[in-house]
């Protein structure tokens, strides 16, 4: 058994926090659509994209910082949202918020989480985007979103991959429901209704009331004439929506396939990226989530023309297992992987790391061989 003094990378916190944590909420974290192709394939595909390292570099210096719309950032390894924190820990988005400031990076805040946006602005400064569901009532939609930029954040991510709950079926087993003592604190007061139990997943039938299906783009420029913050459309995986997303006005493309918990057999995003990279042709910066494990996936999601990633399950994982300071030591690792990824590269700035310093099973034959 590991100790949380000997961790050593970011996968041993989910063993720990499987120990720890009730089953329903382990598995809920834990968890994909279906037969969990994807999930194993958001991990596996980075593990097939290899390196072409330079040497002799001189980097005795390196310069990890970057700009996310505008805003500093110390490394371009960001906190995703992920909904129901305080499931794995008391504090649950209040410590994550802390430990993203601590780290100078960005968290997204879930619609669905259990701190409001009020709460999570109080824990001090720090760059905070909110991630927004659409629901069937706009009006509580352009509250929520007046609420965020009241309350200080940055961004909108709007997450477009959810028109209906993915089949989670350890969620169905588990019947998911969130705990008695924990509420969605940014829908309180605003009557939407609640989680109840059911005989499947609470939470599928919650989506099934409360989310629009009928969400499309006009909603994306809908969403412009309420406010003013850029918005970054989360769950991008083709050129074509790609395109679409510039077209109608999205400031960013976040590359994702919601933790492999919405459509399986979807690829793993890092395989998806270089395809909308190409598609936005510098116009708007491309971010990914979904697998990010290592320094050396940051580094590799970078070289196929990411702009940062998103680190999602991580998060409640080391939640649950050390609080906030769990939540610092993941983001620590994670960067001092990825400057460690960086120097043996031969990459001083964020700018060095290019698309030769990698080689993956679609290059050019020559490429393909040397794997």
């Amino acid at each position: 058994m590991t100790y949380i003094s000997e961790i050593t990378n970011v996968m041993e916190y989910e063993a720990l926090a499987k120990e720890k944590l009730p089953k329903m909420v382990y598995d809920y974290y834990a968890s994909g659509a279906e037969d969990q192709w994807t999930l194993q394939e958001n991990r596996n595909a980075f593990s097939r994209i290899l390196f072409r390292p330079r040497i002799l570099r001189d980097v005795s210096k390196i310069d990890m910082t970057t700009t996310v719309l505008g805003f500093n950032i110390s490394m371009p390894i960001m906190i995703a949202p992920t909904a129901f924190q305080k499931m794995a820990h008391p504090e649950g988005e209040c410590a994550t918020a802390r430990a993203a400031s601590a780290a100078g990076t960005i968290m997204t805040l879930s619609s669905w989480a259990t701190s409001s946006v009020e709460e999570v602005s109080s824990t001090g400064p720090g760059i905070r985007f909110f991630q927004l569901y659409v629901t069937k009532d706009r009006n509580v939609d352009a509250q929520l979103v007046k609420r965020a930029e009241r309350a200080g954040f940055k961004a909108i991510a709007l997450t477009v991959d959810t028109p209906r709950l993915g089949r989670r079926e350890a969620d169905i087993k588990n019947r998911f429901v969130l705990p008695p003592h924990l509420t969605l604190k940014n829908y309180e007061g605003l009557y939407i209704g609640k989680m109840e139990k059911t005989d499947d997943s609470g939470l599928a039938s919650y989506v099934a009331n409360q989310i629009d299906r009928s969400l499309n783009w006009k909603d994306v420029k809908w969403l412009q004439t309420i406010t003013s913050l850029p918005i970054l459309v989360k769950g991008v995986l083709t050129a074509e929506d790609a395109s679409l997303a510039i077209q109608y006005g999205a400031a960013g493309i976040i590359v994702s396939n919601h933790g492999a918990r919405q459509l399986d057999y979807v690829p793993a995003t890092v395989m998806a990226l270089e395809e909308v990279v190409q598609a936005a042709k510098g116009r708007v910066p491309v971010f990914l989530d979904g697998g990010v494990r290592r320094g050396t996936d940051v580094f590799k999601a970078l070289a196929l023309g990411a702009s940062g990633v998103f680190v999602g399950r991580p998060v409640p994982f080391s939640l649950a297992v050390d609080g906030e300071a769990g939540v610092r030591k993941v983001l620590q690792m994670l960067r001092d992987e990825f400057e460690l990824t960086m120097a043996l590269s031969g990459c001083r700035s964020l700018k060095e790391i290019t698309r030769n310093h990698i080689v993956t099973h679609w290059d050019t034959p020559g490429a393909v061989a040397r794997l």
